[in-house]
C-alpha cells in the first residue's frame, strides 16, 4: 500500500529481458533507506518487488502482466520515474489509499499554464471513466492528484508548482503514457451494488416461481 506522495525521483539505469524475465533497475537514494529484498517500491505508480539491492539502486522484475498494464517496459535508460516506499504504521496519509495495481495507461493530450500552475489532461478508455470523478481522487504515474473536469473519455488535474519540480509528468510530453489507477473504493461500492441488485433479481424470480407453483 501507498500513499501516492512521491519521494523522489529515480533514474533508469536499464529496462530490458533477461534469461528469466524482464528486469528494471533504478538508481535511487531516498527510497533505499532502510529497504530490504522482497520489499515494495512503487514505480511510477507500478508496485514492484525489490530483487536486487546496492548502495546507489535496486532491480525489480516485471511480470507479463505487468508490462501489458503498464508502460514500464517502454522506459529508457536514463529516464526519470517517480519512486515511493511502501507505507508503515507511522507514515502520514498525505495523499490516499493507493494499491500500485495499475488500471490502464492513459494518454496525455494537453499541457495549460494557469500563472504557476500546470493542467494536464488525461485519455483513458471510456469504461474505466465510471471510477473517476469530479473532485475524487486519481493516481498518476504514483503520483496522488485530484480530478478537475471529467468527460466521456477523459479527465484533467492541476499541478501546483512544488509538484511539478518533484514528479515525472511535466517532463513528459503530449502523446505520452501515464499509468494510472483510480480510486479502489469506487470498484468496492460497485461490486457491492451489482451483488445486491443481483440478489433481489433473483429472489424476485424465487417469489414469481413460488407464486406460480401455489
Amino acid at each position: 500500500m501507498f500513499t501516492g506522495i512521491v519521494e523522489e525521483l529515480g533514474q533508469v539505469i536499464e529496462c530490458q529481458p533477461t534469461s528469466t524475465g524482464f528486469d528494471l533497475s533504478v538508481s535511487c537514494k531516498t527510497v533505499l533507506e532502510n529497504t530490504q529484498l522482497g520489499d515494495s517500491i512503487a514505480v511510477n505508480g507500478v508496485c514492484l518487488t525489490v530483487t536486487q539491492i546496492t548502495d546507489a539502486s535496486f532491480t525489480a522484475g516485471l511480470a507479463p502482466e505487468t508490462r501489458i498494464r503498464t508502460n514500464l517496459d517502454k522506459l529508457e535508460t536514463d529516464a526519470p520515474v517517480n519512486l515511493e516506499r511502501s507505507v508503515t504504521p507511522s507514515t502520514r496519509m498525505g495523499g490516499h489509499f493507493v494499491q500500485g495495481h495499475v488500471d490502464t495507461t492513459g494518454v496525455i493530450t494537453n499541457f495549460k499554464k494557469d500563472k504557476d500552475a500546470l493542467w494536464v489532461t488525461i485519455e483513458v478508455p471510456e469504461d474505466l471513466m465510471r471510477y473517476i470523478v469530479t473532485k475524487g481522487y486519481i493516481t498518476l504515474d504514483g503520483t496522488s492528484l485530484t480530478v478537475v473536469d471529467t468527460g466521456r473519455d477523459w479527465f484533467n488535474v492541476t499541478l501546483v508548482a512544488y509538484t511539478q519540480q518533484h514528479i515525472v509528468m511535466p517532463k513528459k510530453s503530449i502523446g505520452e503514457q501515464v499509468n494510472v489507477e483510480v480510486d479502489v473504493l469506487g470498484k468496492y461500492v460497485e461490486r457491492q451494488i451489482l451483488h445486491q441488485a443481483q440478489k433481489q433479481t433473483q429472489n424476485q424470480a424465487l417469489h414469481m416461481k413460488e407464486k406460480v407453483n401455489e
